[in-house]
């Protein structure tokens, strides 16, 4: 790795800024800016220009980006909606996908694709939750049953791959051991959570976050770094990954502040300018430039993972939507299902775990991370298109976006 510095680091910022810049010229080009970002770090990376090589400063911006990233997945939860017949759908929807991802890794296996077909199946599992909201939120589906249960659903899925990671790879203590600790684990974030609520319940701590939250010292935003940092730093010490410290302390915030609206309607828009506004776009940029172009390209069977694994994504998050039927209908659990298979934040953290650990190999975790991308460009923009036609055949307003 590279002395640290700042050279690097400003032709990835630089990346950062243009990416989203470049696609809000042509609004029509529904693209995530996440893909380009990636794609981008892939031309500058050692791949392709051979312009910026990861240096200690780049690292260390990519982890906290990494871990403000699954903050904000864990933050978007809205335990609200997690509950009754939604939840009991979205759980059985997530564990028939479980099954099926078992079953496909094995097979996988079986054909000498994968490695760990275990590990592969966990990261089969995940959903972007983060890039379903703004699908849905474009046609106005948001608040819809349909969509409530897709993010329900998706909600699911970002919990179970990464508690499910924890316990099967975390470090090299077995199962038994990690059960223990997660335990350990739970038990300090409920403690936390009950800490929190009652000193919420005091009027001169309420009124000083207050006077203090939109001051110079945004008492709120250091209070949920401290929240973030603390339970990563507490994921570490306990030997379990990072990803689930930063996703499960996002979680807790997210239960714990549900009068967010009532008196600091802007906190969470803070929280997403500092990960959005630097650290997420250089984690995605950077995950570019360590993307191994050359391992997928060596030969063509690496290259033929990719739609094997875009095939595996759609099969295990969208054949298990047909237990939505009966509550949204044939049509629209289909959808559901297409929306379900996007994934790329977990599979590229995931991917990268896996590497660490020597569990995968370089060409399987590009082909991996390939068709998360290409799932990020397809499923989203299908979904929306097949969606925006249902409701127009069943007489729906379909919301345009800005």
């Amino acid at each position: 790795m590279d002395e640290p510095g700042f050279s690097g680091l400003l032709i990835v910022v630089a990346v950062a800024f243009a990416a989203p810049f470049l696609l809000g010229l042509a609004p029509r080009l529904r693209l995530p800016s996440v893909v380009l970002e990636i794609v981008a770090g892939i031309v500058i990376g050692p791949s392709v220009l051979g312009w910026v090589e990861i240096d200690d400063t780049i690292s260390v911006l990519a982890l906290i980006g990494l871990a403000i990233l699954l903050f904000i997945a864990g933050l978007e939860i809205d335990f609200g909606r997690l509950r009754g017949r939604l939840l009991r759908l979205a759980l059985l929807g997530w564990v028939l996908s479980f099954v099926i991802a078992i079953v496909v890794a094995q097979l996988l296996g079986v054909a000498g694709l994968v490695e760990t077909p275990l590990l592969v199946a966990i990261i089969l599992c995940a959903t972007s939750l983060g890039v379903i909201i703004p699908v849905l939120g474009d046609v106005g589906e948001l608040t819809t049953q349909f969509g409530q249960l897709v993010l329900a659903g998706a909600s699911i899925a970002d919990f179970g791959a990464v508690i499910l990671l924890s316990f099967f790879f975390s470090g090299e203590v077995g199962p038994g051991s990690t059960a223990i600790l997660l335990a350990a684990f739970v038990a300090l974030l409920a403690v936390t959570f009950f800490v929190v609520r009652g000193a919420e319940r005091s009027r001169r701590v309420e009124e000083d976050l207050l006077r203090l939250q939109d001051s110079s010292a945004q008492i709120r935003v250091r209070g949920a770094m401290v929240l973030m940092v603390a339970f990563v730093a507490l994921a570490e010490a306990l030997g379990l990954e990072v990803i689930l410290g930063s996703f499960a302390a996002g979680a807790l915030l997210s239960l714990l502040d549900q009068d967010r609206r009532m008196t600091h309607e802007n906190f969470r828009i803070k929280l997403e300018a500092i990960g959005f506004g630097l650290f997420i776009p250089v984690f995605f940029v950077t995950s570019g430039i360590r993307f191994d172009l050359q391992a997928l390209l060596d030969e063509p069977s690496n290259l033929a993972m990719v739609p094997i694994f875009l095939a595996a994504l759609l099969a295990v998050r969208g054949l298990p939507a047909i237990a939505y039927r009966g509550f949204l209908g044939g049509r629209r659990a289909a959808i559901a299902g297409v929306l379900q298979a996007t994934s790329l934040p977990f599979i590229v953290a995931a991917t990268a775990i896996g590497q660490d650990l020597n569990l995968m190999d370089a060409a399987e975790a590009s082909a991996l991370i390939a068709a998360g991308l290409l799932s990020v460009l397809i499923f989203p923009i299908g979904g929306l298109s097949f969606l925006k036609r249902a409701m127009r055949d069943e007489g729906t307003p379909v919301t345009e976006p800005m």
